[in-house]
């Protein structure tokens, strides 16, 4: 992810659930037909992330520690953040 690159994109969902990835982001992370992308949600958050076909070491590295900052979240140990700060933490995560 560019850090310069603080832009909102919007999408719809389909009448079947699906959504299109905006062609300039599918760019950025050269997601491709067929390209696997990991899902997760809480509460009204869906991340997206692109992986490879087999997850590694640092894949599942990463799925813990984003359980475990949901666990910090719920219980009140968070840091609030601008937008820039996050985006900037997440590109270096």
């Amino acid at each position: 992810m560019n850090s310069d690159n603080l832009e909102t994109e919007l999408t719809r969902a389909s009448s079947k659930g699906q959504i299109v990835i905006p062609a300039k982001i599918r760019k950025e992370l050269n997601i491709e037909e067929g390209s696997l992308l990991a899902v997760t949600t809480h509460n009204d958050l869906i991340v997206l992330k692109k992986i490879s076909s087999n997850i590694s070491v640092d894949d599942k590295k990463t799925l813990k520690l984003v359980e475990e900052a949901w666990k910090d979240i719920e219980q009140g140990k968070y840091k609030i953040r601008s937008k820039r700060d996050f985006f900037k933490e997440f590109k270096e995560w």
